[in-house]
C-alpha cells in the first residue's frame, strides 16, 4: 500500500515533459470542453446573469490552467469548482458593495427581472411535446428552488448533484470540511423536497 501511494504521489506532482506535456495538454483541453456547459449552468444559477457567468467560467478555466495544469487530472474537477465557487462568492461580495453604494446615492437597485432566464436542459429525442413541456417546467421549477437556497447549500447541492463530485471532492471545491458538505447537502435536499414534492426525491 505504501509503495502504491508513493508512486501515485510522484505521478501527481511530477512535471510532465515532452510527449507527456502534449498528452497533459490534450487531457486538460478535453476536461475543460467536457466541464464547460455544466460549469456555466452552475455559475448561472449562482449569479443569475449569463454574461457574468460566462466571465466567471472563463476566469476559472484560465486560473486552473495557469496554476494547476500540471496536477493529476483527477484533481482538476475539485480544484476547478473551488476556483469557480470562489469567483461566485467574490461576485456576490462585489454586488453587495455596489448595492450599498447605489443605496447611499439613492439610486434604484437593479431589477431581478433584468437577469436572463437560465436555459433549461435539452430534452432527449423521442419525447412528446407535452412531455417536453412538463420536463422543461419541472427543470425550471427545480432551478428556481435551487437559486433560493442559502449559498453554501446551493454550492453543495450543485456540485454533488449536477457535477457528481463525491463528498471529498466537494469539500475541496467548497473549501470546507466533509462534515460541512454533508450538512449543507442534507439541508438542501430536505428544502428542495419540501418545495418540489415527491417527483424530485
Amino acid at each position: 500500500m505504501t509503495a502504491e501511494v508513493s508512486v501515485f504521489a510522484v505521478s501527481c506532482t511530477a512535471k510532465p515533459t515532452g510527449a507527456r506535456t502534449l498528452q497533459k495538454e490534450r487531457q486538460l483541453g478535453q476536461f475543460l470542453a467536457e466541464v464547460e456547459r455544466r460549469a456555466l449552468r452552475i455559475a448561472e444559477i449562482g449569479v443569475r446573469d449569463r454574461d457574468d457567468a460566462l466571465d466567471l467560467v472563463q476566469d476559472a478555466m484560465i486560473k486552473l490552467v495557469r496554476n494547476y495544469g500540471g496536477r493529476c487530472k483527477d484533481e482538476w474537477a475539485p480544484l476547478f469548482y473551488r476556483i469557480l465557487q470562489n469567483g461566485v462568492r467574490d461576485w456576490h461580495r462585489r454586488q453587495a458593495v455596489r448595492n450599498r453604494v447605489m443605496v447611499w446615492f439613492q439610486k434604484a437597485k437593479s431589477d431581478d427581472n433584468d437577469y436572463d432566464v437560465i436555459a433549461a436542459a435539452p430534452d432527449p429525442i423521442g419525447r412528446s411535446p407535452d412531455e417536453e413541456l412538463q420536463n422543461s417546467e419541472a427543470m425550471q421549477d427545480m432551478e428556481t428552488a435551487v437559486q433560493q437556497l442559502p449559498r453554501r447549500q446551493q454550492e453543495a447541492f450543485m456540485l454533488r448533484t449536477f457535477e457528481g463530485l463525491d463528498v471529498a471532492g466537494t469539500a475541496v471545491a467548497m473549501g470546507c470540511s466533509e462534515g460541512s458538505v454533508k450538512t449543507h447537502y442534507s439541508r438542501a435536499i430536505h428544502t428542495l423536497r419540501d418545495k418540489l414534492g415527491e417527483h424530485w426525491q
